[in-house]
């Protein structure tokens, strides 16, 4: 069956969205990318989740938010496919190049707000899988998703503006990326190096091969969204294979190497419902010496009769 999105979706004048229509969009091409995106991310979300069956339920948590990830960026791909969740804004720049010149009365440009959406859950998420692989304290890992968000939003103001405005907020967003990309790389590293060469080896992968391809998307946010270089539909692929690679290859990179990983050693304590809080609770050393509760898993999955007031765990 032929994609007839664009045309079910239309917004013509003299109503459009907001008041304005787009010359410069998404065609055929670009959507049947987006539902393309949309199907991967779908079947990624069903294969975490049936991954996380082969695991007790306390060692579900990197399966449950590895899957949210995807979950969320199916939902983002199925929007952006029936052109949905974008807005007209008129271009800084007007080129000369046919796919991005728009026409002599409309140099609109629509602007995809439902990515950023996703992004501002998603992103979150995928440190959350990393911090907690490294053993992050929670104050680390909650003010790190904080600038995270910060990098996104000023991202979606920056997408918003027409005028010469916009680069502000993309240093803004730049900046904020840089001190994600510090905490990562070098803190968080430390941390898991700290807990063992397969924890080690787990966190640098997965965390250099997000850093990298985080460092490609302020130039595809410059080519589009910022600069109008390249067509809504080359963007489309730009970020759809972006997001592939950040998303469910890197989930399945983590949760191949969380296999043999007890959450225990990470300082995850969690006790599942049908644990006898008696002989489940006990003492555990976390990644950084402090005492704190086992909650159903203690070192090794050896549960401590020794109970202790429950501090740091999750």
């Amino acid at each position: 069956m032929a994609n007839d999105a664009l045309n079910v979706n239309a917004h013509p004048p003299p109503h459009g969205v907001n008041g304005q229509t787009s010359a410069i969009g998404i065609t055929v091409r670009g959507s049947n990318w987006y539902f393309t995106v949309c199907a991967i991310m779908t079947v990624s979300t069903l294969f975490f989740i049936g991954l996380s069956f082969t695991k007790p339920r306390t060692h579900r948590i990197f399966h449950y938010i590895t899957a949210a990830i995807t979950l969320v960026a199916a939902i983002a791909y199925f929007s952006m496919g029936a052109d949905l969740g974008q807005t007209p804004i008129p271009v800084q720049f007007e080129r000369s190049d046919p796919k991005v010149s728009g026409t002599a009365d409309n140099q609109n440009r629509e602007i995809f707000y439902v990515r950023y959406i996703d992004w501002v859950i998603t992103t979150p998420l995928l440190l959350l899988d990393l911090l907690l692989t490294a053993g992050m304290p929670w104050p680390t890992i909650l003010y790190t998703i904080l600038i995270d968000e910060v990098m996104i939003v000023t991202g979606l103001v920056g997408a918003l503006v027409q005028s010469s405005y916009k680069w502000a907020y993309f240093v803004f967003g730049t900046m904020a990326f840089l001190w994600v990309a510090w905490t990562v790389t070098w803190t968080a590293r430390k941390h898991a190096i700290s807990l063992g060469d397969q924890i080690s080896r787990t966190y640098t992968i997965c965390g250099v091969w997000t850093i990298f391809l985080w460092f490609l998307y302020p130039i595809a946010w410059g080519l589009s969204e910022g600069g109008n270089v390249i067509a809504p539909d080359s963007e489309a692929i730009f970020y759809g294979i972006l997001d592939i690679m950040a998303k469910p290859v890197f989930g399945a990179v983590l949760l191949w190497g969380h296999r043999n990983i007890d959450p225990a050693r990470l300082g995850l304590h969690i006790r599942d419902y049908d644990d006898d809080p008696a002989t489940t609770h006990g003492t555990h050393s976390g990644p950084h010496g402090e005492k704190g509760t086992s909650d159903g898993i203690a070192n090794n999955g050896v549960a401590s009769t020794t109970a202790t007031p429950a501090t740091g765990s999750v």
